[in-house]
């Protein structure tokens, strides 16, 4: 008995010992330091192995897109305020109807729009890397809110 608190202390020091040497042999300094700077094309780089050609042909597909984004981003924001304008004048239950259907029309040609646009980066990657990029970004399409271009948010909690 006058042994167990220090074999129960030297097997806690053990694993935590254990825990910190199999962290640090399998972490990845580059996509640390990519994920805690929100640089989301590094952290494409470093967790998808891109080459250097994968990445240039990444960021230009993201180059040419952003205009058609941030332009349905603005339509849909554009067409919720006209809304919420019709609501608090007290428009019509049918008018405010419209208006939420348009809505709807705007943000499926967006997230239709951004999903056509990750599988085309997802097309550039390594066929395993591809998969698990689509697995990672299509289910945030979903819960995109249409206020900005979408960002992985990479340093930010979701």
């Amino acid at each position: 008995m006058k042994y167990l608190l220090a074999t129960v202390a030297m097997v806690a020091l053990l694993a935590a010992g254990t825990a910190y040497f199999g962290y640090r042999m399998t972490c990845n300094p580059a996509l640390h330091a990519a994920v805690a700077n929100g640089d989301t094309m590094e952290w494409l780089r470093t967790d998808f192995h891109l080459t250097k050609a994968q990445l240039s042909d990444i960021r230009q597909l993201h180059a040419s897109y952003a205009g058609t984004c941030g332009e349905h981003c603005r339509m849909i924001q554009q067409e919720t305020l006209s809304r919420n304008a019709l609501v608090a004048a007290g428009g019509s239950r049918a008018a405010i109807d419209a208006a939420n259907v348009e809505i709807q029309r705007m943000r499926k040609v967006c997230e239709g729009a951004i999903e056509a646009h990750v599988r085309r980066v997802a097309a550039l990657m390594s066929s395993e890397d591809g998969r698990r990029y689509l697995a990672l970004v299509l289910p945030r399409i979903a819960n995109f809110d249409h206020m900005a271009a979408p960002d992985l948010r990479l340093n930010k909690s979701s």
